[in-house]
């Protein structure tokens, strides 16, 4: 949940600054990791998801009282859906977390001397990756639901240790957020996917979010929101 006496101005900063942080340390983590584990493809998802899940922690600790520490524009979606945020904002939102995964993936680029942008070449089309997309974003946001509502503070910890969880449990190794797939589609590296299996992996992002979104609705309704 946001400081509500922060402006529109800071709250688009910081989740474009947080979303930057994110991409650059997916897509870095993903190349130190890959050049350091000799070919041990087990070691460096290892390495990956721990990167990931840790900076998980840090960011939406360090942003989460400013903008509410989205950085996906499925999260910020399901805030406009609950009325928590109008969607004038909601759209201004996912134009920052676009800009700040492509700045983040170019970051993470020049860190380790690639071109800025070059396109994946790393497939990820098989029908059960496309389905683990769904279930990576239906855990995701039912978690992030369920924690805000009951015991915020924990927020930060959740979700990096379910993206942490979900980097193993599921096929698709849980992008789980569709400006994170866009960029990743710019990055022809251990992180990468194939521009041509992106847009299958956002349906399937959004998808699992509507049904978290239903899910959460019935098991907590807006009565019982409002009094926890």
């Amino acid at each position: 949940m946001s400081d509500s006496t922060t402006t529109p101005l800071r709250r688009l900063a910081a989740e474009f600054v947080g979303t930057v942080i994110l991409l650059a340390t997916v897509v870095g983590s993903g190349i130190m990791a890959e050049s350091l584990a000799g070919g041990n493809i087990a070691i460096a998802l290892l390495a990956n998801s721990i990167a990931t899940g840790g900076v998980l922690v840090a960011i939406v600790t360090a942003f989460g009282a400013v903008s509410g520490a989205h950085f996906n524009p499925v999260v910020s979606c399901v805030s406009g859906a609950l009325r928590e945020k109008p969607w004038s904002e909601v759209a201004l939102y996912v134009v920052a977390q676009l800009a700040g995964a492509f700045a983040g993936v170019a970051v993470a680029h020049a860190m380790f001397d690639k071109p800025l942008y070059f396109a994946s070449e790393h497939v990820r089309s098989t029908h059960s990756e496309i389905f683990s997309e769904a279930v990576a974003t239906f855990g995701l946001i039912t978690v992030i639901l369920g924690t805000a509502r009951r015991k915020p503070d924990a927020v930060p910890y959740v979700v990096g240790g379910y993206i942490t969880a979900a980097y193993w449990f599921t096929h698709s190794t849980s992008f789980a957020n569709p400006a994170v797939t866009l960029a990743r589609a710019a990055s022809d590296t251990f992180a990468g996917i194939r521009p041509s299996d992106a847009p299958a992996f956002i349906a399937a992002q959004f998808v699992g979010a509507a049904l978290a979104f239903a899910l959460m609705q019935w098991l907590v309704p807006a009565g019982k929101r409002e009094a926890s």
